[in-house]
């Protein structure tokens, strides 16, 4: 038995086991992917308001963890959203949110299901009398459709939130449906409202904080003035200096008045933010600096009340205090958000590939075209048929059913050279028409297209915690109560020494006691030290690597693929192959070649795929390329492939397959066998009804710079080993031509897979290069699995890493990118101990009885703020990641393995 029990968490465990199962020699495959059943597991995404601290994101995912049929949560404080993978047979994406709202969060939904769509609809016309019954009559009308999951309404705004399988209806079906449940009196249409929602979000909590920071700034620089500046101007200090009631001055009042809407209006996010932390048991960020400026305000209060009741009491406030680190703390949170905004500038980018309108086509029953007119693509549907014209963008994954033009697919892969496209070639939705015009059929919409699974997987990538992250978490735990601890400490000490005259009097500050001084001491350690910085240290840096990833055409699944993939030393390729055929009897090569096209489509292995390929050059560009019907096709592991097409039988393999069918092979192919051997070629054996005809040679034709690319590798301190399942005497032939120095011949799928857990078990960590159903297995099994772009779904859900230009020369980037990364995130963790290690010291006074030097409480303030922000402009450095040099003058463009 072999147990795929490594499985990734975003593959698909069922699709890999049934692979699994189907190698030879295998039985049956256990996947044990935390006991989740692929019917009832469904995984939606949350957005949470309201976090301000990496110890806020591990409340939500602990109370999210803690639901009965949650499976696994994840929760990004970058991000602000949770994904949350659970059993839609024990609870549904209500239950998550609530859970998320009785942590003392907001909570709304993102997107419910892998493969579920969300669309959010207006209704027009609905008669004032009673709204809510046409509501809920709609309601039920639309829940009646197939394929829909959720309708949520919302009766004060008539809007409808849907959420649907675009395979099984769209939303043309919904506004069709409204519009007859109404007899014509009701009009929907797509809400705006709800349209990049996540962008809508960030703009609006950047435009709170620097409202709330300007009004902070009207307040506090009055204060500011009147405590630090006009003293040193004496008809304004005259003034300042009137006494009001007993001691109690003008000036005093003043700044009491203008701190107070500071302290309680403005500030008031941080006393809610505090007191949810605190009813849960835990502390952030909002509980230091309530206790912070709660200290100096208070305090301050105390003593003006007491100089305004007595004769001789003088007043020291630190009004100024509490109102300064309010503004610097909000002025840093906005420079905080303006910063996390650029590092998912990537996903935004994807998202833009899209384009707003397409031209719908309505044909007869002949296939004739009777009209057509612009659509918004939000409403295309399944199986509608879509016009592309030159340099425009097209609309939707589809098949083109006519015409022919390039069309240039670098925005999704990559690859800067336009593909030809002709009857039955697949189109990507977002790639740009060149110079023909084309008709399609669209087969993805919504949440299904390539586009979408693209910006999916780099969502999820960034919601993804990288292990390294795990140590900062659990020191956030505690570090907000040790920091606590510590000011109560530094406040007690310099009380204890001052009052007993531990320290000279001259040290104190002008008209300050040394209660006044150790309170100052204390409120500094307390505002200083930040846990913002260390849980942003780690996502940030992620959020930004995903990111250039998919600009380059490398899609990593998350931190812990990108974590991984900065660690390997040890890279396991196959070989390329292309085709070549010597024909043993009478007969046209495209007759030849048509035949065993059509029996070789139906496989899923790259030699299939190969011998498929150089099949269709035998064809002029344009013409048919559908392949004649291949009946009681099989496909014998390990030895070939057979099927009936046009009433023949084909078989297609290696000389055991043959032999099994006690088929006599001619002495000539036996030589042609022979030589292809020594050519470091592959052979393959064709028969015609029980009759070899020919011989297939797969060679492997070197591309320009693969010696080149594993130089690189070694150079990079990665060992570079081929396996295969060809013949010894191929492998050596080109393991020898490109500089491979260790290779493993002959290995079947399951072998393959052992010689990884050899390597992981020899201390290497490494990475598996595939691309077919029969390297899923490897993949899953490696320390990081890189599946070609070009290569099977089974292999792209199995692998961590997916190469989406089916370049050799990505392996390279997806290492040094990571290397970057993690080099990014190591720094920045020196940033976020720094400023602590140092800063908190400095703010207890270790330097004052040596230099004089104290650090007021609001300039720690400002260091605070800034330890967050440099983290973060820190992780916005990659952006500047340029790939290694040596790859640019690298000929080569692709790779097929097997």
């Amino acid at each position: 038995m072999f147990s795929a029990t490594r499985m990734r968490s975003s593959a698909s465990a069922g699709s890999v086991a049934k692979a699994v199962e189907q190698l030879p020699g295998v039985g049956e495959a256990v996947v044990d992917v935390e006991e989740m059943s692929e019917r009832s597991v469904q995984v939606c995404r949350i957005h949470i308001n309201g976090m301000t601290c990496t110890s806020c994101s591990s409340t939500v995912e602990s109370a999210l963890q803690a639901v009965r049929g949650v499976h696994k949560a994840h929760v990004a404080l970058v991000t602000e959203e949770a994904e949350v993978y659970y059993d839609s047979s024990i609870l549904s994406y209500n239950n998550l949110l609530k859970a998320i709202e009785d942590a003392g969060f907001e909570a709304s939904l993102v997107s419910s299901g892998k493969d579920i769509s969300k669309i959010q609809l207006k209704v027009e016309g609905i008669q004032t009398d009673n709204p809510s019954y046409t509501m809920k009559l709609i309601q039920s009308s639309l829940q009646a459709l197939p394929g829909v999951q959720s309708v949520d309404t919302d009766h004060g705004m008539s809007k409808i939130s849907i959420c649907y399988k675009a395979d099984l209806t769209g939303p043309r079906s919904f506004m069709k449906v409204i519009e007859l449940t109404g007899s014509g009196h009701l009009k929907a249409s797509i809400s705006s409202v709800g349209e990049r929602e996540g962008e809508a979000r960030k703009q609006k909590e950047t435009e709170q904080y620097l409202r709330s920071f300007l009004w902070s700034l009207v307040f506090t620089v009055p204060v500011f003035l009147t405590s630090m500046v006009f003293m040193y101007i004496p008809w304004i200090n005259g003034v300042l200096d009137v006494k009001v009631v007993n001691m109690l001055t003008f000036g005093e009042t003043l700044r009491w008045v203008l701190s107070t809407p500071v302290q309680f209006i403005i500030g008031w996010r941080f006393y809610t933010g505090a007191f949810k932390a605190l009813r849960l048991g835990s502390a952030n960020m909002d509980v230091l600096i309530a206790l912070g400026t709660n200290a100096a305000y208070l305090y301050s209060v105390y003593s003006l009340l007491r100089s305004a009741t007595s004769q001789s009491f003088k007043s020291m406030e630190f009004f100024e205090t509490s109102c300064m680190l309010i503004t610097v703390i909000l002025l840093g949170k906005y420079l905080e958000v303006l910063a996390k905004g650029k590092t998912s500038e990537a996903i935004a980018k994807l998202m833009d590939l899209a384009p707003e309108t397409g031209v719908l086509l309505t044909m007869d029953e002949e296939d004739n075209v009777t009209d057509e007119h612009e659509i918004d693509t939000r409403l295309i549907e399944k199986n509608d048929v879509i016009k592309i014209m030159p340099g425009a963008k097209v609309a939707s994954d589809g098949v083109v059913i006519w015409g022919q033009s390039h069309v240039n697919e670098s925005m999704i892969t990559g690859e800067p050279k336009p593909v030809m496209k002709t009857k039955d070639d697949v189109v990507i939705g977002g790639t740009v028409n060149q110079n023909g015009v084309l008709h399609i059929m669209v087969t993805k919409v919504g949440s299904a297209t390539t586009l979408s699974q693209i910006v999916r997987l780099v969502e999820s990538a960034q919601m993804g915690k990288a292990p390294i992250q795990n140590f900062a978490d659990h020191i956030s735990k505690y570090f907000v109560p040790l920091v606590v601890i510590s000011s109560v400490s530094t406040w007690t000490a310099w009380l204890f020494v001052g009052r007993y005259h531990g320290y000279p009097q001259s040290w104190l500050p002008a008209s300050m006691s040394s209660f006044e001084l150790a309170l100052q001491f204390g409120i500094a350690v307390m505002v200083i030290a930040c846990p913002c910085a260390l849980g942003l240290a780690t996502p940030t840096a992620v959020m930004v690597g995903t990111g250039l990833g998919a600009s380059h055409g490398v899609l990593i699944k998350g931190g812990q693929s990108l974590e991984n993939t900065h660690k390997v030393n040890c890279v396991v390729f196959d070989k390329t192959g292309t085709v070549n055929a010597k024909l043993l009897k009478t007969m046209e090569p495209q007759q030849f070649y048509e035949l065993i096209a059509a029996t070789e489509v139906n496989s899923e292995h790259p030699l299939a795929k190969a011998i498929v390929e150089h099949a269709k050059t035998f064809w002029e560009e344009g013409d048919k390329s559908i392949w004649p019907e291949a009946r009681d096709f099989v496909s014998v592991p390990g030895h070939g492939v057979k099927a009936m097409v046009r009433d023949r039988e084909i078989l297609i393999g290696n000389k055991s397959l043959m032999l099994q069918h006690n088929m006599n092979i001619p002495e000539d192919a036996e030589n042609i066998l022979a030589q292809a051997e020594k050519m470091a070629q592959t052979g393959i054996l064709v028969s015609f009804d029980r009759e070899v005809t020919g011989v297939l040679a797969i060679s492997d034709p070197l591309k320009p710079g693969v010696r080149e690319v594993i130089s690189i590798l070694k150079s990079m301190k990665v060992m570079s080993i081929m396996v295969t399942g060809d013949n010894l005497g191929t492998a050596e032939s080109i393991a020898k031509e490109v500089g491979i120095g260790t290779i493993i011949a002959e290995a079947n799928p399951e072998q393959k897979a052992e010689k990884v857990k050899d390597l992981q078990a020899l201390g290497y960590t490494v990475a598996m290069v595939g691309d077919g159903i029969n390297d899923s297995p490897a993949l899953a099994v490696a320390d990081v699995g890189m599946a070609i772009g070009a290569g099977t779904d089974i292999a792209i859900e199995a692998a961590d890493i997916v190469l989406m230009k089916s370049n050799l020369e990505d392996v390279i980037t997806a290492i040094d990118l990571s290397r970057k990364t993690f080099f990014r995130i190591r720094l920045n963790y020196i940033w976020a101990f720094g400023y602590n290690v140092i800063g908190m010291p400095i703010a207890a006074g270790i330097l004052f009885p040596f230099t004089g030097f104290r650090l007021p409480p609001w300039i720690a303030g400002v260091a605070m703020a800034a330890s967050s922000v440099s983290v973060v402009c820190s992780s916005l450095l990659l952006k500047n990641y340029k790939r290694p040099k040596e790859l640019d003058s690298l000929p080569m463009h692709g790779i097929a393995t097997e």
